[in-house]
């Protein structure tokens, strides 16, 4: 069996057609037809059946097909590989996030990551569809919310997120300790879109309470939320890491209670794929990150 033939098969198993399978491959229909005769004639088996223009895996096809693509997972490992050690400690990665978790938690991190090791090209990407594009390749790692359950896909816990109500120390709120969720509607509330991951968890754990959330304001960007928060525009519920590393002194932060707003967040990446230097640096960084700004969390 040569990989060639290997490669034409696969070819035709993704298309469910000759010509269109030699079209991708840039090679003829009668050659692809003949290379997958002579490898059905080397196997004693046929490998599709072909009824009419329809054509469809036998069951001895199927087989070739689940191990052929594993033959071309380890190929592109090794060739992961072999590309990780020619760029001596450079490389490139792409990393997904959920909408606003650029300004919530990666800004500072990516400037001092690129810092560290400049060598490493770092792109990100906004999306809410992480567990698909990692699954699809379009990106290389996702930070998402968790617990994410697909064989396919290595999950690492980061860890787990609390959300915190946000007011101008100005407000007669400021000398409390704390305000039970329920207290929220009667507040004026300044929040991100309903889009917005954050928002979207917020308005989940209100309305499992039994209320909906009528903000006062709705803004698109971290910075104009906070600006509004430290006028005593409105009050507002932001990851508590987030605010807790703020240290602004015009912003008083509130637990939040009965119950508190909350989600893992973990990191993913598909199972099947080579771990090279720069996803193990990012890797490495971003965890040494969250335990730095947890434990300056729990200091101030």
């Amino acid at each position: 069996m040569e990989l060639k033939q290997l490669q034409y098969f696969m070819a035709i198993c993704e298309e469910l057609h000759f010509t269109r399978a030699a079209e991708k491959m840039g090679v003829s229909a009668p050659n692809i037809s003949q290379q997958i005769r002579r490898l059905e004639e080397e196997l004693g088996v046929l490998l599709f059946d072909r009824m009419g223009k329809t054509i469809v895996l036998t069951e001895a096809g199927a087989i070739l097909h689940e191990h052929g693509a594993a033959v071309f997972v380890h190929l592109q490992q090794a060739n992961d590989a072999i590309s990780d050690l020619k760029q001596m400690h450079g490389g490139s990665l792409s990393i997904g996030v959920l909408p606003g978790d650029a300004d919530l938690m990666f800004n500072a991190l990516l400037l001092n990551f690129h810092q560290t090791y400049p060598t490493i090209a770092l792109s990100l990407l906004e999306t809410t569809k992480i567990t698909e594009q990692v699954l699809d390749r379009s990106i290389d790692v996702g930070v998402t919310i968790g617990p994410v359950i697909d064989e396919r896909l290595t999950s690492i816990p980061l860890f787990h997120e609390e959300f915190s109500l946000a007011v101008s120390t100005n407000d007669p709120l400021a000398t409390e300790s704390f305000v039970p969720l329920n207290r929220l509607p009667a507040l004026k509330m300044v929040m991100f879109p309903p889009d917005h991951q954050s928002r979207k968890l917020i308005d989940r754990f209100c309305k499992d309470k039994g209320f909906t959330l009528q903000p006062h304001m709705v803004t698109t960007t971290l910075s104009s939320l906070l600006q509004m928060v430290q006028s005593g525009v409105g009050a507002c519920v932001l990851p508590r890491l987030l605010l807790d590393n703020l240290h602004n002194k015009d912003i008083k932060v509130l637990h939040l209670r009965n119950p508190t707003p909350s989600q893992d967040i973990c990191l993913i990446y598909r199972s099947d794929r080579y771990v090279g230097y720069a996803m193990r640096t990012f890797i490495k960084t971003l965890r040494a990150y969250i335990e730095t700004v947890i434990n300056h969390a729990k200091s101030s």
